[in-house]
């Protein structure tokens, strides 16, 4: 998957939306389309957004998939614009999904806000997230981009927040299978926001888990993938790592740096046996060192997280109660 460094190249719709989009379909498939998207979606003009984008003269991001531009739409709401470009691929599990998410409206997800479709263009508009992607905070070389800790926890809990929503709290349940950094997308106030659908699979409530090849980002992937039968617990694993990445601003694979520490997830291990998780925390706003109790707890919960067998994994909401709560103290892990 191809993702640009602030986020906006790959947002809520990636591989299956401009997969369909990009092909003809037979009249009956895009009826059901056109009745899929005309729901709480706004239909734009191409004019409308040509004109909101100065004709897409200011580029945020893009990929392989798609360029998105800045735009501000006839009321001043800023939106991200999204020109997508031709790929092929099937459109069954592009309609379930699209009817699936289309209805998923939580404060912790990026929320699609119309689109455009001819036979030449096809476009999506997604609300404009100011602050970009998590990773421009999280590995940073500039001291002023680095996030004081009431900050970082306020994220972790929203993006955790956010799993918890789309794994159970809404119709349809979906895991994510890409989460990652690059796909938190982050507003004014430094609200936390999930982005990039695009290779989410959708899960039967009466069923736990479900089959699919390979798919995401190396670094952020559990061993579930060796058996190709995915249940959530995948999420939990990704937000995990995510989370050790916000509190040390490493990457979760490192390659600048000495062999034995390229892998976040062993040299956290390491430093915790040693007894020096000091080593690894990102210190460089001192109220993190204020807070080092909680910061280390917080480390404790992730490597639960992050346990290989994922039936030992906790769950998204047992997660979000222990960070509500502040009870993350009484979470003990084995390095």
């Amino acid at each position: 998957m191809t993702s640009s460094s602030n986020g906006y190249c790959s947002l809520l719709s990636h591989t299956e939306i401009l997969s369909i989009m990009g092909n003809p379909y037979k009249d009956g498939q895009w009826k059901h389309l056109k009745s899929l998207i005309s729901g709480p979606l706004t239909s734009f003009s191409y004019s409308e957004l040509s004109l909101s984008t100065t004709k897409f003269t200011e580029r945020i991001g893009g990929g392989g998939f798609g360029t998105i531009y800045k735009g501000v739409l006839k009321d001043g709401t800023m939106v991200a614009v999204k020109r997508l470009e031709n790929t092929g691929q099937g459109i069954d599990e592009f309609l379930a999904k699209v009817d699936t998410i289309r209805n998923i409206h939580h404060v912790n997800l990026v929320k699609l806000i119309g689109f455009y479709n001819d036979k030449r263009q096809r476009v999506l508009v997604y609300e404009y997230m100011s602050r970009e992607s998590l990773d421009k905070w999280t590995f940073h070389e500039n001291s002023s981009f680095c996030l004081d800790w009431k900050i970082r926890k306020k994220i972790v809990l929203n993006i955790v927040k956010g799993l918890a929503y789309i794994h159970g709290d809404c119709r349809q349940r979906i895991v994510h299978l890409d989460v990652k950094p690059q796909n938190i997308l982050l507003d004014d106030s430094f609200n936390a926001k999930i982005s990039d659908f695009g290779l989410s699979k959708l899960i039967n409530r009466n069923e736990s888990q479900v089959v699919t090849q390979m798919r995401g980002t190396l670094g952020y992937l559990t061993l579930e993938w060796q058996h190709s039968r995915i249940t959530v617990k995948a999420d939990i694993y990704s937000f995990g790592i995510v989370v050790l990445e916000v509190i040390t601003g490493r990457m979760v694979l490192d390659y600048s740096q000495p062999d034995s520490d390229v892998c976040l997830l062993k040299l956290v291990k390491k430093k915790g046996q040693e007894k020096r998780l000091s080593d690894i925390i990102d210190l460089t706003r001192e109220d993190v060192q204020q807070h080092i109790e909680t910061v280390n707890a917080m480390i404790m919960l992730e490597l639960w997280c992050v346990n290989e067998d994922h039936t030992r994994q906790p769950s998204i909401h047992s997660v979000v109660k222990l960070l509500e709560e502040e009870k993350m103290m009484s979470v003990t892990t084995r390095f």
